[in-house]
């Protein structure tokens, strides 16, 4: 019983998500989170004894994305605006956030793509096929505007098709393009406060309370909490709302805060177990779309990760993105246990991961 238990769920990446739930939870607090919370492990474990192999042939993939990508069309005229987007569906007692249940589709599809042309995977026409399953969100998220989910896709599919197998030479046309793109979007895409954002990045002293209020709060907050914190329920940038968007955008500076670089340091820590276990189960899948489906996972959760730490320490600009399982919400927090649980499912029925942890268990 416990050895089939073993093997249906990864316990030691469950302990390095504990910690990190507990520390989201003394900042945004219980109440709803803890709703969503549970949904989420329910997803989890519900997800966890899928067989989820039967994805690589059936057409089930492509018609979520394309319903996905429809949602996000009705997005852009019946969304509700909050915070300056219209990113969300409202309904009566909660609200969904569409962009990110479709990372995780755009994750399954590329997995699935690359899978099947392995081989052939360095021809510059699948580069660009893939890059469209990429581009049609990315385009989509970024009307909203939500530049930061729009980064995200970005990475996924360049991760992932790094990782399947690009050339120097087509990576180097990838780098170009992007940069092209960049340019041609400053000029004629970004909205006058998007700009401001990166200005601010580039000298949050040059408007102290205008567009780089965020990032000097955040900084001002992280540099308070100093070796031990500020103690719970102590934070006074967070909790006296000179932080804005404390549970949101910026619960990691409001956690570094009250907890100080101590607990900073455990968070990090937990973080690379977590990503060390997703792509160890991905290594012992038992074929490159499991493989693929695990890395891809991994630079999902890496990218909301760094881009919403390096927001909150003034590395990069704000762009609003969710920190895993400390962030406020839901829909990113279940859409995470849902990648989770179907990385499990493919654990539990992939022959090598069995094999794997009877020979191979490092604990």
């Amino acid at each position: 019983m416990a050895a089939g238990i073993k093997n249906v769920v990864d316990w030691w990446l469950l302990v390095a998500i504990l910690p990190m739930l507990g520390a989201g939870l003394t900042i945004v607090g219980l109440g709803r989170q803890i709703i969503w919370l549970i949904v989420g492990l329910i997803i989890f474990f519900l997800f966890a004894h899928i067989d989820w192999r039967f994805l690589k042939t059936s057409g089930l993939l492509l018609f979520l994305f394309v319903v996905s990508l429809l949602s996000l069309v009705f997005l852009l005229f019946l969304g509700q605006i909050i915070r300056g987007s219209a990113s969300w569906f409202r309904f009566a007692f909660f609200s969904i956030e569409p962009a990110e249940p479709i990372k995780l589709f755009l994750i399954l599809i590329l997995a699935k793509y690359f899978s099947r042309r392995h081989i052939e995977i360095a021809h510059i026409k699948h580069i660009f096929i893939s890059g469209i399953y990429a581009a049609l969100p990315a385009a989509l998220v970024f009307l909203q505007p939500d530049f930061g989910s729009a980064m995200v896709f970005v990475f996924i599919w360049l991760g992932m098709v790094m990782i399947s197998g690009i050339s120097k030479k087509h990576l180097l046309l990838v780098f170009l393009l992007f940069c092209l793109l960049f340019s041609v979007s400053w000029f004629l895409v970004l909205k006058p406060y998007q700009k401001a954002r990166v200005a601010s990045f580039l000298n949050p002293l040059a408007d102290p309370q205008g567009s780089g209020y965020n990032a000097l709060q955040s900084m001002v907050a992280i540099g308070s909490g100093q070796v031990w914190g500020k103690g719970f329920g102590y934070g006074t940038q967070s909790r006296l709302e000179f932080l804005p968007e404390y549970k949101t955008d910026f619960v990691f500076a409001a956690f570094a805060e009250e907890w100080g670089f101590a607990g900073v340091f455990i968070i990090f820590c937990c973080f690379a177990i977590l990503i060390w276990r997703i792509l160890r189960n991905a290594y012992f899948g038992q074929t490159n779309f499991e493989r693929l489906f695990g890395v891809g996972l991994s630079i999902f959760l890496m990218t909301h990760f760094c881009l919403h730490a390096g927001m909150n320490l003034g590395l990069l600009p704000i762009t609003g993105l969710s920190m895993p399982f400390m962030s406020y919400g839901g829909s990113h927090l279940i859409t995470v246990f849902a990648g989770l649980g179907i990385l499990m499912g493919m654990r539990k029925y992939s022959r090598v991961a069995r094999q794997a942890d009877k020979t191979i268990d490092m604990f």
